[in-house]
């Protein structure tokens, strides 16, 4: 067997939703794409693991891997944990890390779905807030695309929005959905938790968001997510062909 394989890799959590989630994720993406095989590994809580599902590919005769972390913004995991766990691999595989989900415009689309789901409507834009609210991070970088994704929203047409932060940064949910009631204009105030799964952090921003109009659920197993688990596969294999034909 050679034919590459999509190796979806999510952080996990104890929170059995999560798992659940990032399965189902998988799955849609892999239901988009009959012929590509697509795997699930988690860094820490949830089976398999990484080095487990590495070795079972490995055995399976498996030789070209996508690794894709399941992640909105390049930090910490993307950086240190997902390519110190993929140096122990088998040497029979040859592993190649795709780029973070986020930003992308079907990240966008995917948080304007699940708004709409919570029951607005494009109507409803001019006269409504979005506090973006995600996990948070202690890096610059991630906190700069969260920013950008944020702005990127408000250009669809919204009133404003508000990015926000379940731990690590400023400003929290509960704060932000304060200073968009204050802002003139605004008549709603929404809160789109920009996260992949339920877990800690996204309850957190629920509690958050207790006195928003709207509170839409975490963008989970939605088409755009699996479409851009798709973009970043097909990615690293035109990079991987363009550097064949130059060869």
């Amino acid at each position: 067997m050679n034919r590459t394989v999509l190796l979806v890799i999510a952080h996990g959590s104890r929170d059995p939703r999560h798992a659940a989630t990032v399965q189902a994720l998988v799955r849609r993406a892999g239901a988009l794409r009959p012929g590509l095989r697509v795997e699930t590994a988690f860094l820490d809580f949830n089976l398999p693991s990484v080095p487990g599902v590495l070795d079972r590919l490995a055995a399976d005769g498996v030789r070209d891997v996508v690794a894709l972390p399941l992640l909105l913004t390049r930090a910490f995991h993307a950086k240190a944990d997902i390519p110190a766990v993929l140096r122990q691999a088998p040497p029979s595989l040859r592993i190649r890390q795709a780029e973070v989900l986020g930003p992308s415009p079907l990240l966008v689309e995917a948080v304007e779905r699940r708004l709409y789901e919570a029951g607005l409507t494009p109507g409803d834009k001019s006269a409504t807030g979005v506090v973006l609210a995600s996990a948070g991070s202690t890096d610059p970088e991630a906190i700069a695309v969260i920013a950008e994704t944020a702005r990127e929203l408000r250009r669809t047409g919204w009133c404003s929005v508000r990015p926000a932060f379940a731990s690590a940064s400023l400003p929290r949910t509960e704060d932000a959905v304060r200073a968009l009631r204050a802002e003139p204009g605004v008549r709603r105030v929404a809160v789109a938790p920009y996260v992949i799964a339920p877990g800690r952090l996204p309850d957190r921003i629920a509690a958050g968001a207790a006195e928003a109009d709207v509170l839409a659920d975490v963008l989970g197993p939605s088409p755009e997510l699996a479409r851009l688990l798709l973009e970043r596969h097909d990615a690293v294999h035109a990079a991987r062909v363009a550097v064949a034909h130059s060869a």
